[in-house]
């Protein structure tokens, strides 16, 4: 018995160790300095280069949330996002290869060191005629904006399991910035563009333990388990990017940039981001999209085991098999189906008959938009003996649930209790109740 607690412990723990990389890279020693993290995927729009630089100055880029790092305990003045966020939207804008960014965060300090050379230069001189310095570039555009939002405990959750003292559990938290970013001309004051980007930023959380009595006045306890917090500083500059690339391709759609390719290239660049916009526009706060998944008509073949509920004592399993047509409606929230079956009753010793089914049922979808959805549904139909000599009328309900593995292609999984207008399905009629047949099934859904 204690070799099979000790065999599950490390059952576990293998499992564990093998879904988590990150518990093998345990930083145990110090880490020199490196090359910072590029966590943002390479912008689209790089792949084109601008006609003539634009020259881009960035006075400020707050944080204007004044959120704090959330803790359970206590406070702490720690604030939840980057005050840096200036630095990485010229480090962005640098990147990105359409501008020239200007420094205009600390244009004090730079006056300040040209008016040293100049006082510097003019004593070394030996006279009073004015010592000239080359002109500062001036903006054509000022880039303005911050984060706007730090949005903790979106989401939250876990799940675990304990058995004997051995168990392991997994958390996570999902929280979300938003970024807000415009352009403003600086010779009219208008505003070109303004666009947003919203960004999560995912902790998770897994462990596994054991706590166990191995012997007489001998406990075995173990614990192990890891954390992982994405980077906020990541996340910022990963919204920048974005919101960065977004400025570029909407100006050189309304003609505020020119890329060098002229006309086909803004046609490019106009196919790629209608194609982003419209997948933006079917996506959630909680990245789930309001797709419509399942097609008009749907065919399917499920298989499963049937038991009947009647006069005669132990009823058993038996196998049968549906043959299912599928109409959706209303925005595949809705749906009218068709079905055709066959399944063998019998209790032990005592009753075996194979019957025909056939039912008219009306389903409703929770979550039509989700690659997975539970669904009830209710109908009416027939049972018939072999021979179709027998024929009762019938209602039935269930409940199951769907997995899309493609808009086409759907496993489902249901159970069903079908409620017989007799009582004498299996030749015996005892009591007030009439005779039911419960259904359990699996199989797969083909959408056209």
């Amino acid at each position: 018995m204690k070799r099979k607690y000790f065999i599950l412990c490390y059952f576990l723990i293998a499992i564990f160790f093998s879904s988590c990389g990150t518990y093998f890279n345990q930083p145990l020693d110090q880490s020199r300095a490196r090359i910072g993290e590029n966590s943002s995927p390479e912008m689209s729009i790089k792949g084109f280069l601008p006609k003539n630089k634009t020259v881009v100055g960035v006075y400020k880029f707050r944080d204007q949330t004044g959120q704090y790092k959330p803790v359970e305990n206590g406070s702490t003045f720690s604030t939840a996002v980057t005050q840096g966020g200036t630095s990485m939207l010229l480090k962005s804008l640098e990147e990105s290869n359409w501008f020239k960014p200007i420094e205009r965060e600390n244009i004090g300090n730079l006056l300040n060191e040209r008016q040293i050379i100049r006082n510097t230069r003019q004593e070394y001189a030996g006279d009073n005629k004015p010592i000239k310095m080359p002109p500062l570039l001036f903006a054509n555009y000022i880039v303005e904006g911050g984060v706007v939002s730090y949005d903790s405990n979106i989401i939250t959750g876990g799940s675990g399991l304990r058995y004997f003292g051995v168990g392991a559990s997994g958390e996570y938290r999902q929280d979300r910035i938003t970024v807000y970013l415009r352009v403003v001309s600086t010779s009219t004051g208008q505003i070109l563009k303004n666009v947003y980007v919203s960004k999560t930023i995912l902790s998770q959380g897994l462990s596994a333990n054991l706590f166990k009595y191995v012997s007489l006045r001998r406990l075995l306890e173990a614990e192990t388990g890891i954390t992982k917090n994405e980077p906020a500083q990541l996340a910022v500059k990963e919204a920048i990017d974005k919101a960065v690339e977004l400025l570029i391709t909407e100006g050189i759609i309304d003609g505020i940039w020119e890329p060098a390719g002229g006309e086909e290239v803004v046609d490019f660049v106009k196919k790629n981001y209608k194609e982003e916009q419209e997948e933006a526009e079917l996506t959630e706060l909680y990245n789930r999209k309001e797709e419509s998944r399942r097609g008009k008509v749907g065919v399917g073949v499920v298989s499963g085991v049937s038991k009947i509920v009647g006069d005669y004592s132990d009823a058993e399993f038996g196998l049968g098999t549906d043959l299912l047509l599928k109409f959706m409606l209303n925005k595949s929230r809705f749906a009218f189906s068709l079905g055709l079956g066959s399944t063998t009753l019998s209790n032990k010793n005592i009753f075996e008959k194979t019957v025909y089914d056939s039912s008219v049922n009306f389903e409703y979808y929770l979550l039509p938009n989700d690659k997975i959805t539970p669904y009830a549904y209710l109908g009416v139909g027939s049972i018939s003996s072999k021979d179709l000599s027998d024929n009762y009328f019938k209602y039935q309900y269930g409940i199951g649930l769907e997995y899309l593995i493609t808009n086409k292609l759907g496993i489902i999984l249901r159970g069903e209790q079908n409620i017989l207008s007799t009582d004498n399905l299996e030749g015996l009629v005892r009591g007030e109740k009439n005779d039911k047949i419960w259904h359990v099934r699996a199989g797969i859904n083909f959408y056209f």
